[in-house]
């Protein structure tokens, strides 16, 4: 116990020291609020030891993957955002275990040996920037905030993106990038692609039984987004500081292009001039 109190006030004293903005602290090249940037410096720590049959669901927050019969951030734990502060729960899971996280891909615990090793299968999806902006704007973050909020947290937003992007061609076993449009678009090819990739492909039997049309239907951001455990209630993130958001919030509406209704056009062109600057040359385009 004294030496966890220690090593977690030493990470307090790290994290103070670094670089602030706007109530956010930098932390090897990414915004972080400082509570994740301590919890992330803290599982870095071997408190997460990775498996070769573990899932990490891995994306940018409102990027769509809120997708689960039950509310996901009570199904699926995050690995840096503990619902009871405990960093060790996800190692008393029984495998294969299925984990959430917004880190960036250098940021994740044993990052090295999930790169190196093959440990992990590694699933990311990103979405167009200017639709998690609105989304990510409408749903936590005021008003008013500033343009700049669309690299903010785990930002920048287009780094986030090129890690999983470049690991997924470097290692398509291992990591599967999908984007939250194309997914949208197509939804039952996707799902048997998802499913391939994580080694349970439908079989000709289930597919002809219209098996994955039904997983499709069920997992649509019309039902779950009108599911009675997630339409009414709150929901405790984390209790330091107490943090609290409105089940609703997780969904909001789901549709492509809709930043329209938000954003102008002038401040939609602003950011796709970004991002096309940020991504050149990277083979990864937003359309």
């Amino acid at each position: 116990m004294e030496s966890s109190c220690s090593s977690e006030s030493h990470v307090d004293d790290l994290v103070s020291k670094l670089p602030q903005r706007e109530g956010l602290v930098l932390h090897r090249g990414f915004w972080l609020w400082p509570q994740t940037t301590k919890r992330i410096m803290l599982l870095q720590d071997s408190m997460f030891k990775p498996r070769d049959d573990d899932i990490i669901l891995a994306t940018n927050p409102k990027c769509g993957t809120t997708w689960l019969n039950h509310h996901p951030q009570e199904l699926v734990p995050f690995l840096e955002i503990p619902t009871n502060e405990d960093l060790t729960y996800v190692e008393t899971l029984p495998s294969p275990r299925l984990v959430a996280t917004h880190m960036p891909m250098s940021l994740l615990p044993a990052a090295g040996s999930i790169a190196s090793h093959g440990c992990c299968r590694i699933v990311y999806i990103c979405r167009e920037p200017k639709d998690v902006f609105v989304s990510v704007n409408v749903a936590f973050l005021k008003k008013d905030t500033r343009f700049a909020k669309v690299c903010l947290p785990y930002g920048p937003f287009w780094n986030h993106c090129l890690e999983y992007w470049r690991e997924s061609i470097a290692r398509p076993d291992r990591v599967l990038f999908l984007k939250y449009e194309d997914m949208m678009s197509d939804p039952v090819r996707y799902v048997k692609k998802l499913a391939l990739f994580l080694g349970v492909p439908f079989t000709c039997r289930e597919e002809e039984d219209g098996v994955v049309e039904q997983v499709v239907r069920l997992c649509s951001f019309e039902m779950l987004s009108g599911l009675e455990g997630n339409r009414t209630g709150s929901l405790k993130l984390r209790p330091r500081p107490n943090v609290v958001y409105e089940k609703s919030a997780f969904f909001r509406t789901g549709k492509v292009g809709d930043w329209v209704n938000d954003m102008s056009e002038e401040m939609g062109r602003k950011l796709d001039r970004i991002m096309a600057e940020k991504l050149k040359g990277s083979g990864l385009v937003f359309s």
